[in-house]
């Protein structure tokens, strides 16, 4: 007689996705705030994996890089986890969570059984990312407020500070006496 099948510890498979390649859907519902599972894979130097992924050398730019801080990624491709098929949308159900230089994926609402599960990329690049990188680094998402990249979201600009108007009817332009 076979042995049963254990549980996996993990809340959600990978299997094709709609949306790209494989993707991680919920096997079982995953509560707000719950920790869907770490990214892990090698730790390596940005300047290791800037050299290892280097854009005129790769044909594809689709690689499983994780940036943990100004010097340290973790390369999935290389003893990652099942976390690393989580896909991208600009309307995600999840989002990245540092925790003492570890990555966790980190349910943003109540995930249903059978839901594919995101989160947001939110790309960056040293560089100004000009139209070229959004187009090399295209979403897929199709969801109503799509910015069509995998790349973060511009800052918005901010205003400068209004000046105080004078309120006496003999400083504003147009008084009447």
């Amino acid at each position: 007689m076979p042995a049963p099948k254990r549980a996996s510890s993990q809340p959600f498979e990978i299997r094709e996705s709609p949306v790209h390649g494989r993707g991680a859907f919920a096997t079982r519902r995953i509560p707000a705030g719950a920790r869907v599972g770490e990214y892990t894979g090698e730790r390596i130097s940005t300047r290791k994996a800037d050299a290892r992924y280097a854009d005129e050398q790769i044909e594809s730019h689709h690689t499983f890089l994780f940036a943990v801080d100004a010097r340290t990624v973790i390369d999935a491709t290389r003893e990652g986890g099942d976390v690393r098929f989580i896909n991208h949308s600009c309307e995600p159900s999840c989002e990245a969570e540092v925790d003492d230089k570890r990555i966790f994926i980190v349910a943003l609402r109540d995930i249903a059984v059978g839901e594919e599960l995101f989160y947001d990329y939110a790309l960056q690049r040293e560089e100004e990312a000009g139209p070229e990188w959004a187009e090399l680094y295209v979403c897929r998402c199709g969801t109503p407020s799509c910015r069509g990249t995998l790349l973060r979201a511009p800052e918005p600009k901010k205003r400068p500070a209004a000046r105080a108007k004078k309120t006496t009817a003999v400083g504003r332009r147009g008084a009447r006496a």
